[in-house]
């Protein structure tokens, strides 16, 4: 049976959320609004929900110059170069690692995932030494390699205990199945346990993109040439620019979310089916 629920339950429950979306749409849509003003001078110093003087000049500025002798499109190219390896390396390297935790039992098993759980719990500042002293020992500093191997390192802890779980709910009895039809162990991985885990995949290979994507304070350490920049760093250095800061910032921002939305729009569906728990085989 169905439990009914009240008008006063019914009335609560959507004037939360309405909170709730107010809360996350106010600081967008002021931002959207300082993008499109063309009017401030300075910081704004007063809530506005139109601008007065609504411009599409500041975009155009952005998109000519982003940063310091760069345009938009490049920075978009550095940035979508290194959040989209990282994204790539974390499923690869991550998703071999998964496999192996949730399906085989070796010496060091459950050490390794707390080293894993511990290396997540640790500030990305912590790594900033050593991933320094590696990236000049490989002789692959300042470039956009190593900012991908830098961000890869963030996020390759997240996709193991994400992708081991989802291979954790693939029943052992279709492998089994597989098996017996003379399917070896690598065929049975890519035939039975990845389709089912893409869900899972998905939503790892999106973390480390984002990770990627919207990191600026370690990037500065590995890259010093202003035509390797990323948006993210672009962003991080307009706010030592001047009057006009915010407004740039704003819409350099606007512009920087765009491809974020797009790729939401296209994988939604498989959010929404990784946040329906256990449900890998639909």
């Amino acid at each position: 049976m169905h439990k009914r629920v009240s008008t006063g339950q019914k009335v609560f429950t959507y004037l939360a959320l309405f909170l709730v979306a107010l809360f996350v749409l106010i600081p967008i849509w002021e931002l959207v609004y300082l993008a499109f003003e063309g009017g401030i001078a300075d910081r704004p110093t007063s809530f506005r929900f139109f601008p007065l003087k609504p411009t599409f000049d500041v975009f155009v500025e952005m998109w000519n110059r982003a940063g310091q002798n760069i345009t938009f499109l490049l920075a978009l190219r550095n940035s979508l170069i290194v959040s989209g390896g990282a994204a790539i390396l974390s499923v690869i390297l991550g998703g071999s690692m998964a496999y192996a935790f949730a399906r085989y039992r070796f010496p060091g098993r459950q050490t390794g995932l707390f080293v894993l759980l511990l290396g997540t719990l640790l500030p990305p500042v912590a790594l900033m030494t050593p991933l320094f002293l590696m990236m000049r020992t490989l002789n692959v500093q300042s470039t956009l390699v190593s900012l991908t191997i830098v961000y890869t390192s963030f996020a390759v802890a997240f996709a193991v205990w994400n992708m081991r779980a989802a291979f954790q709910a693939v029943s052992k009895e279709l492998e089994e199945a597989a098996y017996l039809d003379g399917a070896g162990d690598l065929q049975t991985f890519w035939h039975i346990d990845l389709p089912l885990a893409l869900p899972s995949i998905g939503v790892a290979a999106i973390v480390a993109f984002l990770i990627g994507y919207s990191e600026f304070a370690m990037g500065w350490m590995f890259v010093t040439r202003s035509e390797q920049v990323t948006l993210a760093m672009t962003i991080s250095g307009i706010l030592i620019q001047g009057s006009r800061h915010w407004s740039l910032m704003a819409a350099l921002s606007v512009l920087m979310s765009i491809p974020i939305v797009i790729i939401f729009i296209f994988l939604q569906k498989t959010l929404l089916e990784r946040l329906s728990f256990g449900n890998f085989q639909e």
